[in-house]
């Protein structure tokens, strides 16, 4: 599955691993796993399985035939690091990433050990972008700490869904900080205190913000079409993204 992507801090989605499992609170509502269920009725290739983790080895070239560069999303429909990925398909995946200089990858994990396990003894390509999700205190800001441990020229934090409060976070080797609102019929509200202070600490430490979106409520708490909510934040969207230079 290859595509324009409607996710609006990348350009293009590349998924040579569908499929996953749950591991936090954030994954309750899984938008991926609702998908695949979806594709699958549909006959879509690559969803045979429907959410149960799957390789794909026929989809490792698809970004080779793409000569603009481009900002790819890794695995919008799994995480490369799910342990039922074997690490030499993982290189496989990094050999793309590194014969294809011209592009940019965000490759995005609830499962920063394993990730960290596997660059260990290998290097992180240079465009290849590593981050994790923050959704809370007690699943997603530990996080933070293994991902600053990998020697990536590009770390990042997706704040999406923000459950909570996720209190002072140190922010000392991130360059990018993606905060969003949780979509969807049963999606739970965020509050717009969380959202300012993870904006603030980016201010504050010179990290690039994004707001992504308030989702299925919007900053007053109502209900609303995603749409309708828009991508405001007091006012004024955020869009800016980590130097590449």
């Amino acid at each position: 599955m290859v595509g324009k992507s409607h996710i609006e801090w990348t350009e293009m989605t590349w998924n040579p691993v569908t499929g996953c499992t749950k591991v936090s609170p954030g994954c309750k509502f899984c938008y991926a796993e609702s998908l695949a269920k979806r594709l699958k009725a549909m006959g879509a290739n690559g969803y045979d399985n429907g959410f149960q983790v799957s390789l794909l080895p026929e989809r490792l070239d698809q970004p080779r035939r793409r000569k603009t560069p481009t900002m790819w999303f890794v695995n919008s429909m799994s995480d490369l690091f799910h342990d039922k990925v074997p690490f030499a398909y993982v290189e496989r995946v990094m050999e793309t990433i590194t014969e294809t200089p011209q592009h940019i990858y965000q490759i995005l994990t609830k499962r920063p050990k394993r990730m960290a396990k596997f660059f260990a003894r290998r290097t992180v390509p240079e465009n290849a972008w590593l981050g994790v999700t923050v959704e809370d205190r007690k699943y997603g800001v530990p996080r933070i700490s293994v991902l600053k441990g990998v020697p990536a020229k590009t770390r990042f934090l997706s704040v999406e869904p923000l459950l909570e409060d996720v209190g002072n976070l140190d922010l000392e080797g991130i360059h990018w900080v993606i905060v969003g609102g949780e979509s969807g019929s049963k999606a739970r509200p965020m509050e717009a205190e969380w959202a300012r202070s993870v904006r603030d600490q980016c201010a504050r430490d010179n990290v690039a913000f994004f707001f992504k979106q308030w989702g299925s409520h919007g900053d007053d708490g109502v209900r609303r079409a995603k749409s309708a909510n828009g991508r405001e934040l007091d006012g004024q969207t955020h869009d800016e993204m980590p130097l590449t230079g």
